[in-house]
């Protein structure tokens, strides 16, 4: 059943996708090129919409119970509104917010999603949230919804960086026995790889806000599915299966701050510039960052299997080696590089 879902979702994606595109284009949900942007030509965008419309529908034909989800479709329709409007509209981040928070709403407090408690290791046993737990479920899925839109810069960038942290996901759902979260997971991942054959470089479609937005509220609630009410180690494990987009949100608020600039303010400095601007070429670049996503993945599954200290080991080497790699290609500025300094300065006879 569940690579049938998977298929069906992904000849869904391929024979809708071309539609989707006549139609932005009919809508004027078109990309223009400009000083920011990496293409030359105007590109139909809102491609994120056949994915969505492939989710969904393969969903309706897979899922057992229709109402017990309804919480997740509807929260996923608010995004796909937002989505499609900015898409058309270029909204102001104020009402694409407002969008995003209430889509959390949705799934928060009636689909019953929320992380209500964590056991802390050598501190204390549990560690309830209380009153904090809303608001503390509603951050993670808007961070992660803007992680994933602020990743979307390169052709197939963003769906594939999405693919490979949901197969982390599905991965480890079937490890557990969650076969829907597994199964959700797969339906996307198929209706990804559909849109990837048009969104692969060169691409004939970009998925826009639809698509990134989209993408970001499902791997934010599968993520909680799957990982909420554990131990401190455990819910680590979501954010290192997104560590390439978190990591590039974090780095941005840092270079902002180090650059005195609005934390709001657009930007040619993320991941994939910074390689790029190095000499990679775009589809090297998209494949490296692929490369990443699938490390970040692969020590995902190996840190919920290892021990406690194995697993701390594991996360403070994973910070060093993202601090020395943002250091190296300048993430933040080509002066930011407190612990290469340190360590050449140890290095010096």
């Amino acid at each position: 059943m569940l690579i049938g879902a998977l298929l069906v979702a992904f000849l869904l994606s391929i024979f809708l996708t071309p539609f989707v595109g006549k139609l932005a284009f009919k809508l004027g949900a078109t990309d223009k090129p400009n000083e920011r942007k990496v293409h030359s030509k105007i590109m139909p965008r809102m491609g994120g919409l056949a994915i969505f419309l492939s989710f969904f529908i393969t969903f309706l034909l897979f899922t057992n119970d229709l109402w017990e989800q309804l919480p997740l479709l509807v929260g996923a329709l608010v995004i796909i509104l937002i989505g499609i409007a900015d898409d058309i509209y270029e909204l102001r981040a104020a009402p694409k917010f407002l969008g995003q928070i209430l889509a959390a709403l949705i799934i928060v407090l009636w689909g019953g999603l929320e992380v209500e408690f964590i056991n802390l290791p050598f501190i204390t046993d549990t560690l309830e949230f209380g009153i904090l737990s809303t608001p503390i479920t509603i951050l993670w899925i808007v961070s992660i919804i803007n992680a994933i839109n602020l990743i979307d810069g390169l052709d197939g960038l963003a769906g594939g960086v999405s693919t490979i942290a949901l197969v982390t996901i599905a991965t480890m759902a079937l490890i557990k026995g969650d076969l829907f979260v597994a199964m959700v997971a797969l339906i996307v991942i198929g209706s990804t790889l559909g849109f990837l054959k048009y969104n692969f470089h060169p691409a004939k479609i970009f998925m826009g806000d639809t698509g990134a937005l989209f993408l970001g509220y499902i791997i934010a609630v599968l993520s909680l599915l799957g990982f909420k009410n554990v131990t401190m180690i455990s819910l680590i494990v979501p954010i290192i299966i997104l560590g390439v987009p978190i990591s590039d949100t974090f780095f941005a608020i840092i270079r902002r701050v180090v650059n005195k600039q609005p934390i709001s303010a657009a930007d040619k400095s993320h991941l994939h510039h910074c390689l790029i601007n190095l000499g990679f070429t775009h589809k090297q670049t998209v494949l490296l960052i692929y490369a990443l996503a699938a490390c970040f993945g692969l020590a995902a599954i190996i840190f919920s299997f290892a021990t406690m200290w194995g697993a701390l080991i594991l996360v403070t080497g994973l910070l060093l080696i993202i601090e020395i790699f943002v250091e190296k290609i300048g993430l933040v500025n080509s002066n930011y590089q407190p612990l290469l300094k340190i360590l050449n300065f140890k290095n010096k006879p």
